[in-house]
C-alpha cells in the first residue's frame, strides 16, 4: 500500500507547507546551539570570505610563503624573540617582511619589494585597512601595528602589473 492509497497522504505531506510552531523553533534552536558548540563558525570567516570574493572580482597574483630549509629558520624569531623575517614569492614579485616589537603590544613591519618598484602596500586586519607607499627602491614600513591575523596586498604603480595578494600571517 502506498501513500497514494491513503486519501489524506503521509504525515510529512500533511505538515508540508505549514508554518513553524513553538516546538519546531525549539528543536531548531537546540540544533543551532549544538553546532555552535561542536563546530563553531571561525571568528575570521567574514574577513576570509570578503577576501575570497575580492579575489574573484579582480585580477590578482597570489604570493606564497617561501619555506625551504634556509628560509625556515628565517621565518622564526631570533634568540631574543624580537625580529621575525618572512619572504613571500610570486611569479613577478618577492616581498620580504621584517617584523619587530614596537612597544609592548604592537609591532613594526619593514618591507622590501624585489624587483624594486614604487607600489601601494595595503595592510588588512579584519575590517581595518592601512596603506603605505613603497618608494622607488621598494622599501616600506608600517609602525604601531596591532597583533593578530594580518594580510597584505601589493599594488604596483607601474601600468599593466597585477596586484599581488600575500596570504594572512599571525603577528
Amino acid at each position: 500500500m502506498t501513500n497514494a492509497d491513503h486519501p489524506a497522504g503521509s504525515a510529512a505531506e500533511l505538515l508540508a507547507g505549514q508554518p513553524l510552531d513553538a516546538t519546531d523553533q525549539t528543536v531548531l534552536d537546540r540544533v543551532a546551539a549544538l553546532y555552535d558548540t561542536i563546530d563553531p563558525v571561525p571568528a575570521d570567516l567574514l574577513a576570509r570570505l570578503q577576501f575570497a570574493l575580492g579575489m574573484d572580482s579582480l585580477e590578482f597574483e597570489l604570493a606564497v610563503l617561501q619555506l625551504d630549509d634556509d628560509r625556515l629558520a628565517a621565518a622564526r624569531a631570533d634568540a631574543t624573540g624580537s625580529v621575525k623575517s618572512l619572504t613571500f614569492t610570486s611569479d613577478s614579485l618577492t616581498t620580504m617582511l621584517n617584523i619587530a616589537a614596537d612597544g609592548p603590544d604592537r609591532v613594526r613591519i619593514d618591507g622590501w619589494l624585489a624587483p624594486a618598484a614604487a607600489a601601494v602596500i595595503e595592510l588588512h586586519q579584519g575590517d581595518r585597512l592601512r596603506s603605505e607607499r613603497a618608494d622607488e627602491d621598494g622599501r616600506f614600513a608600517f609602525t604601531g601595528v596591532e597583533h593578530g591575523l594580518t594580510r597584505f596586498t601589493v599594488r604596483p604603480l607601474a601600468a599593466g602589473r597585477a596586484p599581488v595578494a600575500i596570504p594572512a600571517v599571525e603577528l
